[in-house]
């Protein structure tokens, strides 16, 4: 087959289109502003354990995003850790008493944090802080303290010599 200046131009068109179109796609699918706003309040929340939460997850309340987590620092006066999150200005009638609990997409999947609904009459407002708190479930420890009581069991059921 015989280059010509013909058939190198399509070429160069044809590249040029795909990148083009690859360039689109990630525009269109990438949400950019969810991760750079700085609009809405933040709120904080304590837990024991945060397992895999990284910064920008996801702020979750019945399943709709609302949020994302801002900063993750750790008190050592309290010794937990302190997880900084910001939510978007539209969900400003959040319950002051609400809860919030670190939760898994799937079952390896990513961790983000789920807030739940409370009751009060009163909303959570820039620098609230979430006092009902459900840490992380590790499931490695979860497997650990498994095979701990399995070897016990196993222990404990083998006759005295």
């Amino acid at each position: 087959m015989e280059s010509t200046p013909a058939r190198e131009l399509g070429a160069g068109m044809f590249i040029l289109l795909g990148f083009a179109s690859l360039f689109f796609l990630a525009t269109q699918t990438t949400n950019v502003e969810s991760y750079v706003n700085d609009k809405g309040y933040t709120v904080t929340a304590r837990f024991e354990d945060v397992a895999g939460l990284k910064e920008r997850a996801p702020v979750t309340m019945a399943g709709v995003t609302i949020g994302r987590v801002e900063r993750i620092s750790f008190d050592p006066k309290a010794l937990n850790a302190v997880v900084s999150m910001r939510i978007s200005p539209e969900f400003d009638e959040i319950p002051d008493d609400s809860d919030a609990a670190i939760l898994t997409a799937g079952l390896l999947g990513s961790k983000y944090v789920g807030i739940g609904p409370g009751g009060s009459e009163t909303y959570l407002k820039n620098n609230s802080q979430i006092q009902l708190t459900q840490s992380a479930i590790v499931l490695e420890n979860i497997i650990g303290k498994l095979l701990f009581k399995l070897g016990m069991e196993n222990d404990s059921s083998k006759p005295a010599e």
